[in-house]
Order: C-alpha cells, then sequence, then structure tokens
C-alpha cells in the first residue's frame, strides 16, 4: 500500500488587474486550482477602450506605459495580503511589462518576506522585464516569474504547476 502523498495547502492570494476580462479569467481559474482567495485590483478611473489604445501615443495606456514612474491610482486598498504567504499576481502585458499599476498596488501594502508569483496574459509577448520593473516597488519581498496564463486552463494542470514552484 502506498502512504498518502501529503497536500501542499498554500496560503495564496490571486491579485489581479484586468483591463478587458482576459486576465479576470485566468485569475479566477488560477485562484479556484490553488484554493485561494482573488482580489482584483481595480482603478480609480477604469480605462476605456480609447484609454488602452497602444497604436496612439496619447492614449491613457502609452502615455503610464512611457513615464516610469507613473501610478495610476487604485479605487481601494483593502486587499488582504497581510493575511497570505504567496501572492500570485496576475496582469496583461504591456509594452513587455507589467503595467503601472501594478507599481501602485505593491507600494500601497507591505510585501515583507512574501513571495510573488508573476503570471500574465498576452496577445503576442512574454513575462519580458515584469518582474525587474516590480521589485522596487516591493522591498523585502520575493517576486519571481511565473508563466502566462493564455487561452484554455486546465484546472489540473494549473494546481500541479503552482505545487511545483520553487516558493
Amino acid at each position: 500500500m502506498e502512504p498518502e502523498k501529503e497536500v501542499i495547502r498554500m496560503n495564496a492570494l490571486v491579485a489581479y488587474f484586468s483591463a478587458t476580462g482576459t486576465t479576470a479569467k485566468a485569475a479566477k481559474a488560477l485562484a479556484n486550482a490553488v484554493g485561494g482567495d482573488l482580489y482584483e485590483i481595480k482603478p480609480a478611473v477604469p480605462y476605456t477602450i480609447a484609454d488602452l489604445n497602444w497604436m496612439d501615443k496619447g492614449s491613457r495606456s502609452s502615455v503610464e506605459m512611457k513615464d516610469t514612474s507613473s501610478r495610476p491610482a487604485l479605487s481601494d486598498t483593502g486587499a488582504p495580503v497581510a493575511g497570505h504567504d504567496v501572492i500570485f499576481l496576475g496582469f496583461p502585458v504591456w509594452w513587455y511589462v507589467a503595467p503601472t499599476i501594478l507599481n501602485t498596488f505593491l507600494e500601497a501594502y507591505d510585501f515583507t518576506g512574501k513571495t510573488i508569483v508573476l503570471f500574465a496574459t498576452s496577445g503576442g509577448s512574454g513575462l519580458g522585464k515584469s518582474a525587474a520593473g516590480l521589485r522596487s516597488s516591493a522591498p523585502g519581498a520575493k517576486i519571481v516569474d511565473g508563466r502566462m496564463l493564455n487561452g484554455r486552463l486546465n484546472e489540473a494542470e494549473l494546481k500541479a504547476w503552482a505545487e511545483g514552484l520553487k516558493l
């Protein structure tokens, strides 16, 4: 008789920013797979389709991403960060990095001693230099690249991926 496999319980928060709903779907699937709490990072002023037009150099997202010190305001700062050891942080990739609202989110809380695992969605790029662009906003935290969560997401695969992370 085989010994029972120890089930790893992860005290995880899945926090995400989603401008169009794509990252929200990935975050919900991941939260279900890891049994984590879910928190949506919302901008104080929601993004419109015109704001997201990356081909318009004057669009809100283009202007924010050109200025690395840009910190779009959050609609609230009630994320239950303190009660979690692992934070899965999701976002759409903009200009090969995380949108600057993620820096706003990280700077609003104390992540000391926590592990932040990045995940993202994108129409064609990877995580790029997202971790490097976020590290200074969460001093004391360990930020690691996770993976892209595009397309159909299999709960068993997500669970296996999360449990296999070296945290």
